[in-house]
């Protein structure tokens, strides 16, 4: 036993050095570079791409097995200008090989240097990635068809231990081209250090890198992987920092790695100023605001569950400036997406992030126009939407008006999206409806019905208009339709019916009381340190029609103790051009305006026409004297009696149109 032991372990020791000598002498006496064109030309024909590599190849087996090589060049397939699709200055790759034998991956050094890769896309769509189709020989004989993997049993790695000391790519790039849309994108000095691979301990990541010029950098810790890496989540802790402004922080997890992988992440974005990050990627124009103040201030916390089928954001909080908005988001189906969210916005001043007023006003009146340069919209992501939102807001400013309190639900389905309902307070009143927009066809179509209570309007006009027009409250319902997503096309096709009624207020700027003592005095306005012209009223009734974007009214009545006022007219929303007749009367005395008398029926016209922008106020004098002489000469009691004389009442009636005929 004992001698047999002894040349076991005699034919043993034998064995190893036998090995190790081997190991040393066989690269002495091979010459791995005489194998350099069959390595080439295998390459190619598997690839169907011109393969060259530098005459620089070296080969060690001991102690460590080393494989390097220099100036890799895979070529492109015809067709495209560019030479190489890939290319690589150097490679390196140190690792034991008798552990190989028990599934344990030992590598001491993996080293890429300078990788290049080239994606091309050809104006006739063609790709240089895709593998070229091989000849009809090759399909029909030559090489035998790989076998198929056999079904059953999970995914799982074929090693059962994994150690690598350094795994580099340094200064590497990646260039897109494409042909077709003129366009090019480099990423390039590429440089990935990956330190402590192992199953067991987590591995050290820093990558840097330069898309378009701009600094990429990602820096933390991946893993441990765990030895069930299909199964296993991997802990995450990186850090992304991009320009001089983004300083994103991720940790969590990366779920089922092999079996619908997955994100469990919390998400910190620190404050940075988005108005210097689109300066520094040269989108200056994206930041001209009315207010110059805003963009300077913005962060994001939020719990980020993601993978191919769905994703989710919860206890999400975005700060940009003064806002915060809470959120939460679930998505489903991508390609029909099925949203759930629920947002909760605390104030915002709209209006400051819009641009200056010189960039936003459209065309001179009378325009309409559709702009044939316009792009038209897609609408075709909307119809496939399934939506269900609530969105909620506390303090709102928006083209200067104040709202508080916006409550709003909105959902999705088949190419019909429905605001319903949604309200709000503005201005010690309220305001609530409902809208729908359809876009099942190309041009979108909407329509909406508002109730509007106890609003105050003085305030409201002075906000928005910087103008006293009319004080009071008001009351509205309000139906409306238009189609078309600009804004002259919405004017053409704005219709509805409506209803509004202030009360107990006035009218800023015209003196109806005055008009009744000097109809032209009311309307050259108020001298310096008078008080301006008003009249107040109980009650405004007026009942409109909307067709084709003009507006329409018959029956506008304005109630006051002493004045009844009819304003008949239609203002055309497209030519932006005013034509109204307003007809007030006194009822009774109007003591207390400056007028003693007892006055009835006394009927002043006023035409108001001219623009939005420039209208003008026109007293009919003329109907007023006529009115005036009808009641004065032929109304009066010695009139009647002249006409009431046997042989003169047939010509009263030609009397009183002589003297009419003579005022026109």
């Amino acid at each position: 036993m004992k001698n047999a032991v002894k040349w076991i372990g005699i034919i043993g020791g034998g064995l190893v050095v036998l090995i190790i000598v081997t190991l040393l002498v066989v690269p002495m006496f091979v010459d791995v570079n005489n194998y350099k064109p069959i390595l080439e030309d295998k390459v190619a024909e598997a690839t169907g791409r011109s393969f060259a590599v530098g005459d620089d190849i070296r080969l060690s087996l001991f102690p460590w097995a080393t494989i390097a090589f220099s100036d890799l060049h895979l070529g492109n397939t015809p067709g495209f200008a560019e030479k190489d699709f890939v290319s690589l200055k150097s490679f390196e790759i140190r690792l034991k090989l008798l552990p190989l034998l028990f599934r344990d991956i030992q590598i001491k050094r993996f080293v890429l240097n300078e990788p290049r890769i080239v994606l091309i896309k050809n104006k006739n769509g063609d790709t240089n990635w895709s593998q070229p189709k091989p000849s009809a020989e090759k399909r029909s004989g030559g090489a035998q068809e790989l076998p198929t993997e056999k079904k059953g049993g999970g995914p799982g790695l074929p090693v059962e231990t994994l150690e690598i000391g350094e795994f580099a790519i340094k200064n590497g790039s990646l260039t897109w081209i494409d042909h077709a849309a003129g366009t090019q994108k480099v990423v390039s000095d590429l440089d990935l250090t990956l330190k402590n691979i192992s199953f067991e301990q987590a591995v050290q990541m820093k990558l840097a890198v330069k898309v378009d010029g701009k600094p990429i950098t990602i820096e933390g810790n991946v893993g441990p992987v765990g030895n069930n890496f299909s199964r296993d989540s991997i802990p995450l802790d990186l850090t992304v920092k991009a320009l001089s402004q983004i300083n994103l922080s991720l940790k969590g997890l990366l779920e089922r790695p092999t079996d619908n992988p997955g994100l469990n992440v919390n998400v910190s974005l620190a404050e940075f100023s988005p108005r210097t990050l689109l300066s520094e990627l040269g989108q200056e124009q994206a930041v001209v605001t009315a207010d110059p103040a805003v963009l300077k201030k913005m962060d994001l916390k939020a719990n980020i569950i993601a993978d191919a089928k769905q994703l989710a954001v919860k206890d999400a909080t975005l700060n940009l400036d003064d806002s915060q908005l809470k959120f939460g988001v679930r998505v489903a189906e991508f390609s029909r997406p099925v949203v759930r969210a629920d947002l909760h916005l605390d104030r915002i001043d709209i209006d400051r992030y819009l641009p200056p007023d010189s960039d936003t006003k459209e065309g001179a009146p009378g325009g309409g126009k559709e702009d044939p340069g316009t792009k038209k919209t897609d609408y075709e992501p909307l119809r496939k939407l399934d939506l269900e939102a609530k969105f909620t807001a506390g303090s709102v400013i928006v083209s200067k008006a104040k709202i508080q309190d916006l409550a709003l639900q909105a959902t999705a389905k088949n190419g019909i999206i429905r605001l319903k309902p949604f309200g709000f307070t503005m201005y010690q009143g309220s305001v609530s409806g409902s809208g729908i927009m359809n876009v099942k066809k190309s041009v979108p179509r909407f329509s909406a019905d508002i109730d509007v209570a106890h609003l105050l309007i003085g305030p409201l006009l002075r906000d928005q208009l910087d103008k006293d027009l009319l004080e009071g409250v008001a009351a509205a319902k309000l139906n409306l339709s238009f189609r078309g997503d600009q804004a002259p096309i919405i004017k053409k096709t704005l219709n509805g019916k409506g209803q509004v009624r202030p009360n107990d207020g006035a009218v800023i700027s015209i003196d109806l009381a005055g008009m009744v003592r000097n109809a032209k005095a009311a309307f050259r306005g108020t001298p310096a340190g008078k008080q301006r012209p008003r009249t107040d009223f109980t009650e405004i009734r007026s009942l409109f029609t909307l067709k084709n974007g003009v507006y329409h009214t018959a029956d506008t009545n304005l109630v006051s103790p002493f004045l009844r006022v009819l304003v008949t007219g239609q203002a055309d929303l497209v030519k932006e051009i005013l034509d109204f007749r307003v007809e007030p009367k006194v009822v009774g005395s109007i003591k207390g305006q400056g007028d003693t008398k007892q006055r009835s029926g006394v009927l002043i016209p006023v035409d108001v026409s001219g623009s939005f922008s420039s209208p003008k106020y026109e007293p009919d004098l003329k109907a007023m004297a006529a009115q005036q002489l009808e009641e004065r000469v032929f109304e009066s009691d010695k009139a009647k009696e002249l006409f009431e004389k046997k042989g003169l009442k047939p010509y009263e009636g030609a009397a009183k149109g002589l003297l009419k005929g003579l005022l026109d």
